[in-house]
């Protein structure tokens, strides 16, 4: 049996660490199977010596992450867990030195979670071109949103583009009511929904009266030169190799592109190849275009849509 004693020097950090009804600490004692206590000032870790090593780094970790201002959650103490798990305890300190993109329409400000994500959005910032790459939930559309917002509102461009392809097009939207954008315009939904939550309705509104915003189908890009914009192609697993083609050769002077995708849920049909898998290969080693590639453990929606992921993984491998 080991024992490490964490010492305390303010209240607000064991509240913060605890967290409700000693949520948090539970979350650490199951991972690690260890025993963890606060009694005058101290924080007692007791457990067998391996499971106590990573419990304290996982504390100290999340100590530091308190020291910055940072209010913990579920996913961020899993997170933190896992890059323990995983020999890197080291990250949780780059997490702090996340600096934030923009603030909601709400005042809440966005941050990078993961250090997968915080790359991203590096790579977003130093490249004219940066593709990202990874399963559901990892905030790739999210990030890149914010930070289109975030350069529209610093005058670093004058328009944003959002676009993302109508898989359907040709054989399900017809039935659909309205005319072609309002048929299109569930395909676009969750771009909206990013806007309105960095802008406001009213603010997104009035942006996309001027033209400042255009959120359309892929299809809406050919034979365009889009000079002074933000350009963000979501869902890029679902375009041909032609329609990859076509939007990265819309960019003009002083824009940026943003491309996300996830290579495991491509909805083309039968016989299409996908032409966000292969500019992967084809794009790899230009300068100044950037590939970012993100795993589960940046998942920062509810912990199920990890296991969901790894389970999945595990069956296409005995597939293949």
């Amino acid at each position: 049996m080991a024992e490490h004693i964490i010492n305390i020097e303010r209240l607000e950090q064991v509240q913060g660490l605890f967290g409700n009804m000693d949520e948090n600490i539970r979350l650490i004692e199951k991972e690690f199977s260890v025993r963890i206590v606060f009694r005058a000032g101290e924080i007692r870790i007791s457990g067998d010596e391996a499971g106590v090593n990573r419990a304290v780094q996982t504390v100290e970790g999340l100590i530091t992450l308190i020291n910055k201002g940072e209010t913990l959650t579920d996913q961020s103490i899993r997170y933190c867990m896992s890059l323990v798990n995983d020999g890197e305890a080291e990250g949780i300190a780059k997490l702090t030195d996340s600096d934030c993109i923009c603030v909601t329409s709400k005042g809440k400000p966005i941050k990078a979670k993961t250090i997968g994500q915080k790359k991203y959005v590096e790579a977003i910032r130093k490249n004219t071109v940066t593709i990202g790459v990874g399963p559901a939930g990892t905030g790739k559309t999210y990030l890149a949103v914010a930070l289109a917002v975030e350069a529209f509102k610093s005058k670093k461009v004058n328009r944003i583009i959002l676009t993302r392809p109508a898989v359907e097009a040709g054989e399900k939207l017809g039935f659909l009511p309205g005319d072609l954008q309002q048929k299109v315009d569930p395909y676009l939904r969750p771009l909206y929904d990013a806007l309105f939550d960095m802008l406001g309705a009213e603010n997104f509104q009035k942006c996309q009266e001027r033209g400042d915003i255009e959120v359309a189908p892929l299809a809406y890009m050919r034979g365009r030169t889009l000079d002074d914009s933000f350009i963000i192609l979501d869902e890029a697993q679902n375009t041909t190799p032609e329609q990859m083609k076509m939007f990265l050769t819309r960019l003009g002077f002083n824009s940026k592109a943003v491309v996300t995708g996830d290579v495991t849920q491509i909805d083309l049909p039968d016989g299409k190849k996908s032409g966000l898998k292969q500019v992967l290969h084809i794009l790899a080693d230009i300068e100044d275009i950037a590939i970012t590639r993100f795993s589960e453990r940046d998942v920062v929606r509810h912990r199920l849509v990890q296991q969901i992921i790894k389970a999945y993984e595990k069956y296409e491998e005995r597939r293949r």
